[in-house]
């Protein structure tokens, strides 16, 4: 039988437990310093099973206990990893230990073996741990070995000996940085990998033919390449090439690029040998996008966040994900980045999102603040606000809301959006209908011989064969004043009546802002400053040439961002 260890189950300093299983890739997300990277220190630390080293449980800071679980026996597992000689018995006392082979007794084998928690001197051959040293290490030409039974005692020798193998990894190099990658067996005592364009064997050649080798030496040297190639080989070197049951790999998107970190990701979740179980820590978008588009059913992403001295853990549940990633609108934004981050406010564009982030940064600069770790993102519209909402509760993140003034005009989507957040809407409703009413009672600003007299004008000037889009623009903007709703709109709370409407009105928008929906009360985003006189994109240009820190006119946007993101 072939040998195998997995991580069966896991129990965390806050409580919780997660069982595992064996062809598990488990990614650990959330925001920074929260413990992700010392996660897998942890667990790399138990499956050693030396407390004199690692720590008793109750000094460590993510998990508390871990258990594993095997299959074979010791004498499988000698012979699996005796036959590369990454396994050597030694009978006498003494032992050697390195990054990819030990020598060992039998004795401390077998102890290792019945280890609940750990497995020992075993635990480098069976567990791996990458760090950015480490792999980046991984791509060192090794000292060459006989491609029978010599000491595969190095990544890049597994490579050496077997040529599907180096053709697959050529193949992975060629998408991530469009040349290839060549292993060098005659360079000598040691064994070299190339990138560039391969050479072309030739008639009357062979790999070894002087000729084709000293082409081949031409190359550049992967080892002295950039760290981006040197971490993209040495990751999917140490998960595709080694032995390993277990891989812990910590950030494994440090230094790539984001298509590169994607790629890296969809190439894990679709390749990685099913003899092996993953555990992977990354603050990478793009990475978890990868991976998620591989359609891997064995992804399993778990959350850390910390409250105080605590590390929360939680598990995103499987469905979740994947009714998230059928929505093209989650699916290619970067709404998903929110769960590397405290708390993601939701706005209706991206202009929003531009505008506030700017506020947020110029109030973090004028008084000393912490920066907080807040992620903007727009979803396209209020209608899509709930959607979002849904999405990033189900992925265990905090959630705020902004919206103009006129999501009050209908009863969704707000409606939806205070469901999403936990409220009750029956609770809110009679208050909203007492604002409603007020604001659609008041009278239109044109009568209705009006509104056709100023159409029938735009018509006549229209004399172009396609209709064109300036004199619908016309046309839209004229019938937006039939509602009231088009002037409250632009002065938001100050369009309401004095007495109980605004009463109603100051006790909905506290009770919103309690379940983390904020109103634009002063209108829409263009009413912070109304000496600038565009929409969108452009207004936002404009008004981020100010003086975003002493600037009056934008000292309600200051109050409003302060009382989203610090009370």
């Amino acid at each position: 039988m072939e040998p195998r260890v997995w991580v069966k189950k896991l129990n965390f300093q806050d409580g919780t437990e997660i069982q595992f299983e064996k062809n598990d890739i488990v990614i650990i997300v959330g925001p920074n310093n929260v413990g992700k990277s010392l996660c897998l220190k942890e667990i790399n630390g138990i499956t050693y099973s030396n407390p004199l080293v690692f720590g008793e449980s109750k000094d460590r800071l993510i998990i508390k206990e871990l258990e594993l679980s095997k299959e074979g026996n010791l004498s499988d597992v000698i012979d699996k990893y005796q036959s590369t000689n990454q396994l050597i018995l030694n009978p006498n006392t003494g032992k050697t230990t390195s990054k990819y082979y030990i020598r060992t007794n039998r004795q401390d084998l077998a102890r290792g073996w019945k280890l609940s928690q750990g497995l020992g001197p075993l635990r480098n051959l069976m567990v791996g741990y990458i760090n950015t040293i480490d792999r980046l290490k991984s791509v060192d030409p090794p000292k060459s070995t006989s491609l029978i039974g010599g000491n595969y005692i190095h990544p890049i020798h597994f490579l050496q000996r077997d040529d599907e193998l180096e053709m697959k990894f050529c193949n992975y190099f060629q998408q991530a940085f469009g040349q290839d990658l060549v292993v060098n067996r005659s360079a000598g005592d040691n064994v070299p990998i190339h990138v560039g364009i391969k050479p072309t064997i030739k008639d009357n050649e062979d790999r070894v033919s002087i000729s084709y080798v000293t082409r081949l030496e031409k190359l550049p040297f992967l080892h002295v390449q950039g760290d981006g190639m040197k971490s993209f080989v040495g990751v999917l070197l140490n998960s595709f090439a080694m032995n390993y049951s277990v891989l812990l790999v910590d950030e494994p998107d440090v230094f790539l690029h984001p298509p590169q970190s994607k790629l890296l990701g969809r190439m894990i979740g679709k390749d990685l040998p099913q003899d092996r179980q993953m555990f992977i820590s990354t603050h990478s978008g793009d990475f978890l996008r990868g991976i998620l588009d591989s359609g891997n059913k064995n992804v399993r992403v778990i959350r850390i966040e910390r409250e105080g001295s605590t590390n929360r853990i939680c598990e995103l549940n499987k469905e979740d994900l994947s009714q998230i990633w059928i929505d093209p609108i989650l699916r290619y934004s970067n709404i998903l980045d929110g769960v590397f981050h405290s708390e993601v406010i939701i706005c209706e564009s991206d202009s929003d999102c531009r505008f506030y982030s700017a506020i947020l940064n110029a109030i973090v600069e004028n008084e000393g603040l912490t920066s907080p770790d807040v992620m903007f993102v727009h979803c396209g519209g209020k209608h899509r606000v709930p959607k979002i909402v849904n999405a990033l509760s189900q992925l265990k993140v905090k959630v705020k809301v902004i919206v103009d003034f006129d999501i009050l005009n209908n009863i969704q989507p707000i409606q939806s959006i205070i469901k999403e957040l936990g409220g009750d809407w029956d609770l809110i409703k009679n208050k909203w209908k007492s604002i409603k009413q007020t604001i659609d009672s008041k009278r239109p600003e044109l009568e209705t011989s009006d509104i056709k007299k100023a159409i029938a004008e735009i018509l006549e000037e229209t004399n172009e064969r396609i209709f064109p889009n300036k004199s619908a623009k016309k046309i839209n903007s004229l019938l937006k004043k039939i509602s009231a709703w088009s002037s409250a709109k632009e002065v938001g709370k100050h369009f309401i009546p004095n007495g109980q409407p605004t009463k109603d009105f100051k006790e909905l928008t506290e009770n919103l802002n309690q379940l983390g929906l904020f109103i634009v009360e002063i209108g829409e985003l263009e009413s912070f400053c109304k000496s600038v006189s565009n929409h969108g994109p452009k207004w936002v240009i404009e008004v981020l040439n100010k003086d975003l820190i002493l600037d009056p006119e934008l000292e309600e946007a200051r109050k409003f961002i302060k009382k989203i993101v610090f009370n």
